[in-house]
């Protein structure tokens, strides 16, 4: 994979592309402390395609910006689209996980004539209603520490600095339930201790009061469906996002497939085999595909 360091004109961001410029495009969006070195494991199944993976906003080797209104997720896919346009991508396969998965929806949105088809994984439905109900219900009954934690004002970022081992460790074993691949949990420590990020991730969370949930909830009202096939794949083990996340996520979409697997929160990581053969199968389902 070549490693770009791409300025576009919502900043600068890190990108791995493998540069296949003569096959279709896969974009891949990864979620919350990760980076795009996350989808990895899953490459040999996506030879196929010219595979993009940008590092998000705040998070691997892109610029910690610490404005909170540059975390909605809705100005997350416009940095995504903004790296489209540099990359001169006119259309894209895309897939999204964790709140990766979410700027993939908005994406979607955004740009529907671009986006061939959408795989997610473990992530919210945004114009789901279930969905919508159940994130504010977590938020408001603070029903997991994390999502606690990241709503308080300065102390968060008091405790992650100097101990983003430990921090990051705990929320892992939150996710998972068998050790964490060490080559990742490196690399996400690393870029943990970039200057600005403790700022930057805890964003993601504080958005969603404020900017996230009220847009999700307009969308709703508006029985707004994301104009692609979905395909979702979900680790049905994960403790955050719950297999009843996805009652009625068939209504969200213009064609939408679930499969569950026997994997936790981080389930490419934990599954790669399985994963990268279903999207690859998904794709060549889509007419697109040569």
């Amino acid at each position: 994979m070549n490693e770009i360091s791409l300025l576009t004109s919502r900043g600068r961001f890190f990108v791995r592309d493998s540069g296949q410029t003569n096959k279709p495009t896969l974009l891949l969006l990864h979620g919350w402390l990760e980076s795009s070195s996350t989808w990895k494991s899953i490459l040999p199944w996506l030879k196929d395609y010219r595979v993009v993976c940008p590092d998000l906003r705040g998070m691997g080797n892109s610029e910690r910006t610490q404005d909170l209104r540059f975390y909605t997720k809705q100005n997350i896919a416009q940095d995504i689209v903004a790296i489209v346009d540099a990359l001169e991508l006119n259309s894209f396969f895309l897939v999204g996980h964790n709140w990766g998965g979410v700027v993939a929806q908005e994406i979607a949105l955004a740009i529907p004539e671009q986006v061939e088809a959408l795989c997610l994984m473990n992530t919210v439905i945004i114009n789901n209603p279930l969905n919508s109900q159940l994130v504010e219900k977590v938020f408001h009954e603070k029903r997991l520490w994390h999502e606690h934690f990241t709503h308080q004002s300065n102390f968060p970022e008091e405790m992650i600095l100097s101990k983003e081992e430990t921090w990051l460790r705990r929320l892992l074993r939150l996710f998972e339930q068998k050790p964490f691949p060490k080559d990742l949990l490196e690399e996400y420590l690393r870029t943990l201790q970039i200057p600005g990020t403790a700022a930057s991730i805890l964003n993601y969370y504080r958005a969603v009061f404020e900017y996230d949930l009220p847009r999700w909830q307009q969308l709703i009202r508006n029985q707004t469906v994301i104009p692609v096939n979905c395909l979702y794949l979900h680790g049905s083990r994960d403790s955050i996002i719950a297999p009843n996340y996805l009652q009625g996520a068939e209504k969200c979409f213009y064609a939408f497939d679930y499969i569950p697997l026997e994997a936790g929160h981080f389930v490419h990581v934990e599954k790669p085999a399985e994963i990268g053969t279903y999207i690859a199968q998904f794709l060549h389902q889509q007419s697109f595909v040569f």
